[in-house]
């Protein structure tokens, strides 16, 4: 039972709402933070209470040193958020979010008997798939540098900033690493339901790989498309906070 002192930096709630039915955790893509997803807390139901899941590296953890492989950041934060979960809960990660809190569901289920209500994942690949592109996270700078360009996640008065970007590139190859040095280990579908989001120009994750999605799990699965590359989460916040709902 979470009370008003309790305050932990992994965790932010914008808006406690003890009368909420439901809480929804959100992670963010690679070099993002809980910022990304502030704008959620005034337009999904009240009866959802958004939970924004604050990586270390950035924000309220900023001090913190990254993590680079899933597995110690994924047993990391399961203990940490256990004591959110005493009302049905949904995850809602975009990119490398969305495998972080596929993980995270299976390990919640498997160490804690704890089950989501429900996995959204945004542009986001199958875990069972492999990337069919080489890793991107020990490139020398410039190589670096050009891969984030083309992905086109950081603005370009971030990327032409050379103070802030030594300050980011750390992340940004920490978060990469998680990512491409994941490891899929088979395991029984989730119970509960999934959706997947996906851009229709996104050149990163094909409709194919959204679709992998549907035996990760044993319930309902539903994909949805929208206008845009791989960060179309930005642009189509408002069709696609529609689609966020669960039981």
């Amino acid at each position: 039972m979470i009370t008003k002192h309790q305050f932990n930096s992994w965790v932010i709630r914008p808006q406690p709402n003890p009368e909420a039915d439901s809480r929804l955790f959100c992670f963010p893509y690679a070099g993002g933070s809980s910022a990304m997803f502030r704008p959620w807390v005034s337009r999904l139901s009240q009866k959802i209470e958004i939970c924004l899941v604050e990586l270390p590296g950035r924000g309220t953890q900023i001090k913190l040193t990254p993590f680079t492989r899933i597995e110690p950041l994924v047993s990391a934060i399961a203990p940490i958020i256990l004591p959110y979960l005493d009302k049905p809960f949904a995850f809602f990660g975009h990119s490398m979010g969305g495998l972080l809190s596929f993980e995270l569901a299976r390990y919640l289920r498997q160490e804690y008997s704890k089950q989501a209500s429900h996995l959204f994942v945004s542009a986001s690949r199958a875990p069972q798939i492999p990337s069919p592109k080489p890793p991107i996270h020990a490139l020398p700078e410039t190589e670096f540098h050009q891969e984030l360009r083309r992905l086109n996640g950081t603005p370009d008065s971030v990327l032409e900033n050379t103070e802030l970007m030594q300050l980011l590139i750390p992340l940004l190859r920490a978060d990469f690493a998680v990512l491409e040095t994941y490891v899929y280990t088979p395991q029984p579908p989730l119970e509960c339901s999934i959706t997947a989001f996906g851009g229709l120009q996104d050149q990163e994750v094909t409709i194919q790989e959204l679709e992998g999605w549907r035996s990760q799990t044993q319930n309902s699965f539903q994909l949805e498309m929208f206008s845009g590359d791989h960060f179309f989460i930005h642009p189509c916040q408002s069709r696609l906070l529609e689609k966020v709902y669960f039981v």
